[in-house]
């Protein structure tokens, strides 16, 4: 089974979201260069940042942020059709 981490996390919300990274700088008040290097790893995102990325992309904090689904969701996915499109 693949672990994903921050990095991933990040990259895979966007991917889901359909925004493009210069949407998410701009709605972030970031640079493309800044939101680059969050999703490459190379630098800590504040928590406050993930907050904000997690509502744009319309993903929860706590996948974002640790890769742990909320319990909630988790227990709505346990039915889903083969083909539904998630996260990871």
């Amino acid at each position: 089974m693949p672990v994903f981490d921050l990095a991933d996390r990040l990259r895979k919300s966007l991917r889901v979201s359909g925004m493009a990274v210069t949407e998410m700088a701009d709605y972030l008040g970031i640079t493309r260069e800044t939101a680059g290097r969050y999703m490459n790893g190379h630098v800590r995102v504040p928590t406050a940042t993930l907050r904000v990325w997690a509502m744009a992309t319309n993903v929860p904090f706590e996948w974002l942020k640790d890769g742990v689904v909320p319990a909630e969701l988790a227990a709505e996915t346990q039915g889903a059709e083969p083909n539904r499109r998630t996260l990871d």
